[in-house]
């Protein structure tokens, strides 16, 4: 019960915290002049992240590989297989061109990436890191030159000039909200890990994940009550990106990560990998560029196969 708690607080604190740190990153960005559209595709990007971040890199430092590496394979299954699958048995998703011109092949192309560079060794090398947060830097700016329709929507409604007295404190009470919430869920992870007999890699990819990806499941769920345009699709998949190039790549930087588990190269990355790809044809076929209930139900069936056959 008290690991139970000591998730459940950590990731209180973290989107909370996540949520504070977008608000000073965003306030400071419009104080320092920078255009909106740049603010939207790095500054929110990033601080949106930055739960996973934080729970990877310290994950990693604390000698928690499979954690950090677990909670973004799981965190990108579920985003596009139980965060997309509820978001469309809600309401239908009328996908945007861009997601098979843009989108969706630089996803399957940073997944492979970071496939290959851990697959073959089972480490993730700083170099490789390097690599990772080239790519994103890349990607980042071509968006920002040719796809700048698909990134004007990214800031968050609340886009205000806030005080600098304010800005300064999100910043603060963000950050320590972000450093108390990773550490209570790490013990809470590892503890439920220890209490149920199964590795890290267990609770990472199912309890932590699902955990991260709430957010984003929160978003889509408020965007259907209040009958507007659910959560996209590109958001989504953007989520994944960041969540592969950035978050592993900054953490890779920081310290190499070792795969301890091998089902997280037996497994774990081969339903990441198939996920990302589904939704191509799910896309596609049969009425073409929608999502509606019958893809949510099986993607949620596909996500519920997976956890089953993740804890058995």
């Amino acid at each position: 019960m008290q690991n139970i708690l000591f998730i459940v607080l950590g990731l209180v604190l973290l989107i909370m915290g996540g949520n504070w740190l977008l608000k000073a990153a965003v306030a400071l960005s419009l104080r320092l002049s920078i255009p909106k559209i740049v603010i939207g595709m790095t500054v929110v990007s990033l601080a949106t992240s930055a739960p996973e971040l934080i729970v990877s890199i310290k994950s990693a430092l604390n000698g928690l590989p499979d954690l950090a590496l677990g909670n973004v394979v799981g965190s990108n299954i579920a985003n596009l297989a139980l965060v997309l699958g509820i978001t469309v048995i809600l309401g239908t998703i009328e996908v945007k061109k861009s997601f098979y011109t843009t989108d969706w092949p630089v996803m399957m192309l940073a997944s492979l990436l970071f496939f290959g560079f851990i697959f073959f060794d089972g480490e993730l090398q700083r170099y490789e890191g390097v690599i990772m947060v080239i790519s994103l830097v890349i990607f980042l700016v071509y968006l920002l030159r040719f796809q700048k329709t698909a990134v004007v929507d990214e800031l968050p409604e609340d886009d205000v000039l806030l005080p600098l007295y304010k800005t300064i404190l999100f910043f603060c009470i963000g950050g320590v909200a972000l450093w108390g919430g990773s550490e209570l869920l790490i013990k809470g992870a590892v503890g439920m890990a220890n209490a149920y007999g199964v590795s890290e890699r267990v609770i990472a990819v199912t309890v932590v994940s699902v955990g991260t990806s709430i957010p984003e499941l929160a978003a889509s769920i408020i965007a259907v009550i209040k009958k507007e345009k659910a959560i996209s699709l590109g958001n989504l998949i953007g989520s994944n990106i960041f969540n592969i190039l950035a978050v592993l790549g900054i953490t890779s930087i920081i310290t190499p990560i070792r795969v301890m588990d091998e089902r997280l190269l037996s497994n774990d990355i081969f339903w990441m990998l198939g996920v990302s790809f589904l939704i191509l044809p799910l896309v596609l076929i049969p009425r073409g560029l929608r999502l509606g209930w019958r893809n949510g139900i099986l993607l949620i069936a596909v996500y519920a196969i997976f956890v089953y056959i993740t804890i058995s």
